[in-house]
């Protein structure tokens, strides 16, 4: 690999790894549409830093965590979501028609920027993958007993919102500078389509987990030398070889039926 994309490369391993993973719990909270609304308000916020003069790594995570904390509040579900879409949607016009900035790098925020990654969003990638994969084991089990025995909490009071919350605000920040790299839809395609393969294929959660995480690892490989190899962009040909995957696998799936 050229030393020019070792850097991009890098910093988009730690988000393909942790990314998938945050997919499973929020299938499995029927909250998946958490992705394409939280990167909204990401891609609003990194747009509205970038005309104060910050990068959108940093921008980003600011309307992300916003979103996470004040859906907190209005209890679990796609609704809250599909408003921050709405929300951030609006807000990424307004500033794109309305500053220097103009649609060509609004269109940047939304379809990622990762060809052009440096030691600030490779630092940013490493340190949301390494404390998402420290936390990981401590939230999963919490969460799925809140999913599955939801009166357990209350009947032993326990302090549920401590893990609801730094749930929400992992999966605020990590897609935050996921859209700041990766791009949105990208973003998106990595938490919803390995999880969904996951779901339908794996026979437990450690093994869900498992092939959850090795689609995304194996699809980002796959879509990083293709982009490179044909000079593509890079967002669109992993949401490609992301879709491939799932057709492969639910072709597979119905030949074993028959």
């Amino acid at each position: 690999m050229d030393t020019l994309f070792l850097i991009p490369f890098l910093t988009g391993l730690p988000l393909v790894l942790l990314l998938p993973l945050l997919g499973t719990l929020l299938r499995l909270r029927e909250e998946w549409l958490a992705t394409l609304g939280l990167a909204h308000l990401a891609g609003a916020s990194g747009l509205a830093g970038m005309a104060v003069g910050l990068p959108v790594v940093q921008g980003a995570p600011l309307g992300a965590l916003l979103g996470a904390a004040i859906k907190s509040r209005g209890g679990r579900g796609n609704s809250a979501y599909a408003v921050m879409i709405l929300l951030g949607w609006t807000l990424t016009l307004l500033i794109a028609a309305n500053t220097a900035l103009g649609d060509a790098l609004a269109h940047a925020v939304v379809d990622g920027q990762l060809y052009f990654a440096g030691s600030r969003e490779l630092i940013a990638a490493a340190m949301v993958g390494a404390f998402g994969l420290a936390a990981l084991p401590w939230l999963t089990p919490r969460l799925i007993r809140a999913h599955l025995f939801p009166q357990h909490e209350i009947a032993n009071r326990l302090p549920a919102w401590r893990w609801h919350l730094g749930f929400d605000l992992l999966v605020a920040l990590t897609i935050a500078v996921g859209t700041a790299t990766l791009g949105l839809m990208a973003t998106f395609a990595l938490v919803f389509l390995p999880a969904w393969i996951a779901f339908r294929r794996a026979p437990d959660w450690r093994r869900g987990n498992w092939l959850s995480a090795g689609i995304g690892v194996g699809s980002y490989l796959a879509a990083f030398a293709i982009a490179l190899w044909l000079d593509q962009p890079f967002g669109p040909v992993l949401v490609a070889v992301l879709v491939a995957v799932l057709a492969s696998a639910f072709s597979s799936s119905l030949l074993i039926r028959r």
